[in-house]
């Protein structure tokens, strides 16, 4: 008579577009590879997915309350965090990884005193975007509850440690996955694109995040030395988020040269990034903070020209300056990235030298060393 697998549960908020959903799903991917039953909780249902769930995940929604309860707002959170351990418990998990903040707090609350062991993931540097003041309380009171956390880069380890009393952890940066996996949306640059017109690309779904703005009279000043030259900014939705259309304030920051702004492209998200790297004659990352970004981390493994912000965490831990790509100061000014990206755009084999550098990520952050050290660290957790 064959064992029952065991079963291990992510949960977050939704599967939307980002790089944390999209972790999830690999993390996820492994496990089932290894034979772990694996069961995906979120929040939110399939209506707000961006990415498939691969074959053999189990999906489940959290319970929805009572319209009468959902009206207590915060007085009915006791009545979700039951709903989610009936959940765990009806699943018969025996270790769970909550990724990002607010379900990493519900998972530790919610699973107080079961028999499984629980991990967490912040997917952000902590301080960069704090949650709301009770999820900061509740975040320092559980955390230190936590079996592992698994920590993208050393400083947001540290933080966790010296701040939320994290101290089981484990450094576990993003893998690369080459190539580049395709999934719908997908739009072909040459759809959008004259074949020979210049492209800086930039990719993220957070635009203030990301630092898109800073872009704007980047752009509007390289405009005048190139005059064929496309920004092309992926990810963003034409839906509003947060109260703000990202799309209409970044074209609103950029003026009303109708030129200009035909040639800022904002096709919103796509599956197929992997052509759009390829397209890219520079890549940029400008973010106000990172965890550790995926999108650069692939446009390197793509073999793109990079330039990114040198904030807290993530970018510096892919790019030695001037070897792989450049790092500009987390303050840099205006005209300190225009310098920077027309040189390169004036530059073809500096372009060519710093993208073929760049590929040796896929080297540094291979999939199968991090992929064992993931499971090797739930085969600890689940034999404690």
């Amino acid at each position: 008579m064959s064992l029952r697998p065991q079963t291990i549960a992510f949960t977050i908020d939704s599967l939307k577009l980002g790089g944390a959903e999209r972790m999830l799903l690999r993390w996820a991917v492994w496990c089932r590879d290894a034979g772990w039953r694996v069961v995906v909780i979120t929040r939110h249902g399939p209506e707000r997915d961006t990415y498939p769930l691969p074959e053999g995940l189990v999906r489940r929604q959290e319970t929805r309350l009572p319209i009468w309860l959902e009206w207590f707002g915060w007085w009915a959170f006791p009545a979700r965090l039951l709903a989610l351990r009936s959940l765990l418990q009806a699943e018969m998990v025996s270790v769970a990884v909550g990724v990002t903040v607010l379900p990493s707090v519900k998972l530790l609350l919610a699973s107080r005193g079961l028999p499984l062991r629980c991990l967490v993931s912040e997917r952000n540097y902590p301080p960069a975007k704090p949650p709301a003041l009770p999820w900061r309380w509740l975040r320092r009171l559980s955390y230190p509850w936590a079996d592992l956390h698994l920590v993208q880069t050393s400083t947001t380890g540290e933080w966790l440690r010296r701040c939320c009393g994290a101290q089981r952890q484990l450094l576990l940066p993003n893998p690369v996955i080459w190539p580049l996996p395709d999934h719908q949306p997908s739009l072909l640059p040459d759809a959008l694109l004259p074949p020979d017109a210049p492209m800086i690309l930039a990719a993220g779904t957070k635009a203030y995040q990301k630092g898109f703005d800073r872009l704007m009279p980047v752009f509007s000043q390289l405009s005048q030395r190139f005059p064929q030259l496309y920004l092309v900014v992926l990810g963003l939705s034409s839906h509003a988020q947060h109260g703000r259309d990202q799309q209409a304030w970044l074209r609103s920051l950029l003026g009303s040269d109708q030129v200009l702004q035909s040639r800022l492209l904002l096709p919103g998200p796509v599956g197929n990034m992997a052509r759009w790297y390829a397209r890219a004659d520079l890549f940029v990352l400008p973010s106000r903070f990172e965890g550790f970004p995926n999108v650069l981390l692939e446009a390197m493994a793509a073999g793109c020209a990079c330039v990114a912000s040198d904030c807290c965490t993530g970018p510096r831990d892919l790019i030695q300056d001037e070897r792989n790509g450049y790092l500009l100061p987390a303050d840099a000014s205006a005209r300190r990235w225009v310098t920077t990206l027309e040189s390169l755009l004036l530059n073809e084999g500096q372009r060519q030298q710093l993208g073929g550098e760049a590929r040796f990520i896929r080297q540094r952050f291979g999939e199968e060393r991090l992929r064992r050290d993931f499971l090797d660290a739930l085969d600890r957790q689940s034999h404690g």
